[in-house]
């Protein structure tokens, strides 16, 4: 039996759980058109409350890609990631038969900014006939379910944040390590806490990913690692995950403060083209 549809007080859509615990799909909403802000007051509504939401059949411009995304903050734009031709604030991400998708890792994203971002609003313009879902894993859950003795050792702890996979990359395409050492230097290595509490929610979420967090700072490294490793593994649990099957012009919307990602890479060599906007956040707290 299928989950029925629910209708938020006062939100001009349906939405429908894709999990009890995250992700909701959003139905009658055009984001061609401008939202008034009742709208938009439910859609974060709605975002803070499954952490991800989606949009189906979104035939919309770069430029209302854009406009619904600055409805919610500011916007970044990415030093290290392909941009769209005349779009520095879009993320064009290709993968093909000459390039395999390598995103396939559970993370938040840039979490080595001082201030990572609030979220995401990605779109899909050219999906694989079957393969190259993405899942998303409730850090709230992750955190929640965690042994009390665990929670002990890291409730005040800080973890250090670095971009070290971009600067790999950035040598094998062979930058030179002057213009490394300037990316050093404008985005130096970072202390968040491990455990966040959500600006908005109020809720205590994990904060450490294995794309990003490098050490728990006060701790022995075998230490470290053992506990990094045991954190990283909470969100392959698939009681705290949903799973989005993606459409051309599928858009899901995720709260990066509040959970965390995993492209599946199964598709090659087929084609899979999205494009990522993302809205700039808060310092972690």
């Amino acid at each position: 039996m299928s989950q029925p549809a629910l209708k938020p007080q006062a939100a001009p859509f349906t939405l429908m759980p894709l999990a009890p615990a995250i992700g909701a799909e959003l139905f009658d909403v055009d984001l061609a058109k401008p939202l008034d802000d009742a709208a938009l007051a439910a859609i974060r509504a709605a975002l803070l409350e499954w952490k991800v939401v989606f949009f189906r059949d979104q035939d919309i411009t770069t430029d209302e890609h854009l406009a619904f995304a600055r409805r919610f903050g500011d916007l970044e734009v990415h030093p290290f990631a392909p941009q769209k031709p005349g779009y520095p604030e879009v993320l064009a991400i290709t993968h093909d038969k000459d390039s395999k998708g390598r995103e396939n890792v559970w993370h938040s994203d840039v979490t080595w900014r001082e201030c990572p971002s609030l979220g995401s609003v990605l779109r899909a313009v050219e999906v694989p006939e079957v393969g190259g879902d993405t899942l998303f894993s409730d850090m709230y859950a992750a955190y929640d379910n965690l042994p009390g003795g665990v929670k002990e050792k890291i409730d005040g702890a800080v973890a250090v944040h670095d971009f070290a996979h971009f600067r790999s990359m950035m040598r094998n395409r062979g930058k030179g390590e002057a213009e490394i050492e300037e990316m050093n230097r404008k985005y130096p290595m970072v202390e968040h806490p491990v455990v966040r509490t959500h600006p908005e929610t109020g809720r205590k979420g994990l904060y450490v990913n294995a794309a990003f967090t490098q050490h728990i700072v006060g701790m022995e490294k075998a230490e470290s690692d053992a506990m990094l490793a045991f954190l990283y593994a909470q969100a392959a649990i698939p009681e705290y995950q949903c799973r989005f099957r993606w459409r051309k012009n599928s858009i899901a919307f995720w709260d990066n403060r509040a959970c965390q990602h995993y492209a599946v890479s199964d598709y090659w060599p087929a084609i899979r083209r999205m494009e990522r906007v993302t809205i700039i956040g808060d310092r972690p707290r």
